[in-house]
């Protein structure tokens, strides 16, 4: 895999999705708030799919490049085995601003892709991505294909505006031959057999720096992200009562208690940025599990292709992540995300942009051909099991953390992912030594983040 598909991975997900702010979310509201009904508004029956000799051109907007767009591309092109006569235009380097913008201007694509679902909420509620059930229910589609967690994060309160378009799903990484060196046998279960081997395959130099770290805390680097972490320990954001409740949650306090340990471990803050100061970019050659600076880390199924291109000669294991040892009943889960594609509000095409949504996330064939180009996980049950897929033993424990049944994503809000970067944020202080009581500090993170919600239900 070429490492241009860099612009597109984990970190991205939260670091670079924050595009929904205040200023742009309330002008959708506005555009959105008078959407008229029908196929080309927000609501009403689905359009009528074309005829099978149609001459029409769709337009789809996506943050693909280079390698990736064409791998794209192609997957989009099989829609012409059903219908020789539709053009498709592909424009990529598309992101989640210019997908706004063109629906706020009246001049939308007509399948609008995008790499973040923590967007999806804020899509929904104003309108701007159209409700898919009209057509789900009209071509009796039989969403149980999917995976229960990958279905939530493609709908919100309970309306489908999204369908999804490949998967990522979370797991561990470990290097063979220092678990070899170390006597380190096997990839640990729970956060306890993760700080013992931890303390293992940690080395120091004669200074009292770091010189491998066994794994790192840092948050948020590379895919150490709080949402990443959150469903090893059983911790969710949002309550039953809709409010956020971090400072009440068990969970997020053996997190960061989790996490302190661990920077405690390695001599403190300053000495675990000294050693992340010398490691390689996520996405480059230098990338410090690819370089032997980590020996272990939680990272997407992504990395196994970045490690056959950059890292070939690196042997590795991959694992489901460990759990919190008092929720044993949660190994075997992980973390899930992935990309999405809808009917933007005011698509010409909207019938025609069903048939090639159905095409991408529905056919097998097509979904196959996707994985094994992108290298992301296939998000139909159907499609994981098809002989033609491109399957490593590394690879494979993603596919199975997928179909477990244990997957947690994460939850859509009107608010996009505010919740996510004011946990980060938090994450980040913490370790830092920056919060004197923990439990203080998150009744902050609970009340900015219920501020936000409450702003957002008020029309905000």
């Amino acid at each position: 895999m070429s490492s241009t598909t860099q612009v597109r991975r984990s970190g991205r997900r939260w670091r670079g999705s924050i595009v929904l702010g205040a200023v742009t979310v309330a002008a959708l509201v506005s555009a959105c708030s008078g959407a008229a009904s029908g196929p080309n508004g927000g609501a009403g029956d689905a359009a009528a799919a074309p005829a099978a000799d149609a001459k029409l051109t769709l337009t789809v907007y996506s943050k693909f490049t280079d390698r990736e767009y064409n791998v794209v591309t192609a997957g989009l092109n099989k829609l012409k085995a059903k219908f020789p006569n539709i053009e498709i235009k592909h424009e990529g380097q598309q992101d989640d601003d210019k997908i706004t913008q063109s629906i706020r201007g009246g001049n939308p694509p007509d399948v609008a892709i995008s790499f973040f679902t923590d967007n999806l909420g804020a899509w929904c509620s104003t309108g701007s991505f159209q409700d898919l059930k009209p057509y789900i229910d009209r071509d009796k589609i039989d969403l149980t294909q999917i995976p229960d967690a990958v279905r939530s994060y493609t709908e919100f309160q309970g309306k489908r505006c999204a369908m999804p378009l490949l998967a990522d799903v979370y797991g561990f990484y470990y290097n063979k031959d220092m678990f070899a060196a170390k006597g380190v046998t096997s990839p640990p279960k729970t956060t306890s057999e993760l700080f013992e081997a931890t303390k293992k395959l940690t080395e120091f130099n004669p200074d009292g720096s770091i010189k491998v770290a066994g794994f790192l805390p840092s948050m948020p680097f590379y895919a150490n992200m709080a949402q990443y972490w959150a469903p090893n320990f059983g911790a969710t954001y949002i309550g039953p009562d809709g409010q956020s409740h971090l400072a009440d949650s068990p969970e997020w306090k053996a997190m960061f208690d989790f996490q302190k340990q661990l920077v405690d471990f390695y001599g403190g803050h300053a000495k675990v940025e000294q050693f992340k100061a010398g490691l390689g970019e996520e996405y480059s050659a230098d990338h410090g599990f690819q370089r032997g600076k980590l020996a272990m880390m939680i990272d997407g199924e992504y990395r196994t292709a970045f490690i056959k291109d950059q890292a070939p000669e690196l042997k590795f294991g991959t694992a489901a992540p460990p759990v919190l040892d008092s929720k044993p009943d949660r190994y075997g889960g992980a973390f899930t995300t992935g990309t999405i594609i809808a009917i933007p509000k005011g698509a010409k095409n909207p019938g025609a942009a069903w048939e090639l949504i159905k095409q991408v996330t529905l056919d097998t064939s097509t979904l196959v051909e996707l994985s094994n180009g992108l290298k992301n996980v296939p998000s139909t049950k159907a499609a994981l099991t098809d002989p033609k897929l491109e399957v490593t033993p590394e690879f494979k424990t993603f596919l199975d953390l997928y179909n477990g049944g244990k997957l947690t994503p994460n939850p859509s809000t009107p608010i996009g992912d505010a919740h996510l970067k004011a946990v980060n944020d938090f994450a980040e202080k913490w370790q830092a030594g920056n919060v004197p009581d923990m439990v203080a500090g998150l009744k902050q993170v609970d009340a900015q983040i219920n501020d936000e919600l409450a702003q957002k239900r008020a029309g905000g």
